[in-house]
């Protein structure tokens, strides 16, 4: 590589702060960092970048054209997921694309169970009555953890537990749950009749589980993998965590599942539109009162642990790729 001094642009560090990255001899970078960047603000951003950082915000075709990002050779997406990166149009033009995997493998999954915990014992919604003076006027509040089967909830020993998408994420989840007391299943793909040894079918285990976890990338083969056919399926008393990606769950079946009362309790860190809000998003609003409803803003990344870990990885990427063309995690 001929090149020794990059320009190196970093359009959300609010996310996760660039480190120093210790290039190997003789390479020397200049850091543009931005701590948020609207989609419409990127082409003016990576108009001089050599190497590109990012890691939601997208990185479209459009944007990755010689003419408007002329000096792009490397995109490094401080996060797992790639989908924000039109990743068609780098291999097209020999952009290199790295990710950094595992990195908050951890903290995701002890998300995972605190949502878990949050929904099965409907602390959200027990929180909103005693805040709005429910419980004076009620003598007692314990019905507000009773599922749409009118049973008070079950404890760990008594779950089952379904891990839909057993990666990482799902390996741990599997074994925290297991040291909870719980039962296990893993999924097959939905659609298959039978299922690998040591895999449920995908439809059994969404009739049998009490709790189904959804840890699992959003792909074209995913997207709605949750919609009114799931949910009538479930048990009265399930408990839905999701902590996968926006879109895998149809979030307005999913809203007259509860109200209805077809599931007990929906738990979600992620959204299909982000950030969610009143205006864009069916689980935001007052049309969710009185739901056992567990929202949080897509943070179960984040952790100390989680940035020491990003960081170890973008610096290997990068270094990787000046020192031998190719990252250490490669996605393209």
């Amino acid at each position: 590589m001929a090149q020794t001094h990059h320009i190196v642009v970093a359009l959300e560090s609010f996310f996760v702060p660039i480190p120093p990255l210790d290039l190997p001899a003789p390479h020397t970078y200049e850091l543009q960092e931005y701590s948020r960047t609207r989609p419409d603000q990127v082409a003016e951003r990576i108009r001089d970048a050599d190497i590109l950082i990012s890691t939601i915000v997208p990185i479209t075709a459009d944007v990755l054209r010689p003419a408007v990002s002329p000096r792009l050779k490397m995109v490094a997406v401080v996060a797992s997921g790639t989908d924000a990166v039109d990743l068609d149009a780098c291999r097209a033009r020999g952009v290199v694309v790295a990710n950094t995997p595992h990195c908050n493998t951890v903290a995701v999954a002890e998300h995972t169970v605190a949502l878990y915990f949050a929904a099965r014992r409907s602390v959200v919604l027990s929180h909103a009555l005693v805040q709005a003076g429910a419980w004076p006027q009620s003598g007692t509040l314990q019905k507000a953890l009773n599922g749409p089967d009118g049973k008070p909830p079950k404890t760990c020993r008594d779950e089952t537990l379904g891990i839909v998408g057993y990666g990482a994420v799902g390996k741990v989840v599997e074994s925290m749950a297991k040291g909870l007391g719980m039962k296990v299943l893993i999924s097959g793909r939905k659609g298959e009749s039978t299922a690998p040894e040591g895999r449920t079918p995908f439809e059994t285990l969404i009739r049998e589980s009490s709790v189904v976890v959804l840890c699992l990338p959003r792909s074209p083969g995913s997207l709605d993998l949750i919609s009114d056919a799931e949910l009538g399926a479930m048990k009265p008393y399930a408990v839905l965590v999701n902590v996968s990606r926006g879109l895998i769950v149809d979030e307005k079946a999913l809203v007259a599942a509860l109200r209805s009362g077809r599931i007990a309790g929906y738990a979600t860190d992620v959204y299909a539109r982000e950030p969610a809000s009143a205006e864009n998003s069916p689980l935001v609003g007052p049309q969710t009162e009185g739901l056992n409803l567990v929202t949080t803003p897509h943070v179960a990344w984040s952790a100390e642990s989680t940035n020491e870990k990003f960081h170890r990885a973008l610096k290997e990427n990068i270094a990787g790729w000046l020192s031998t063309g190719q990252p250490k995690y490669p996605v393209v």
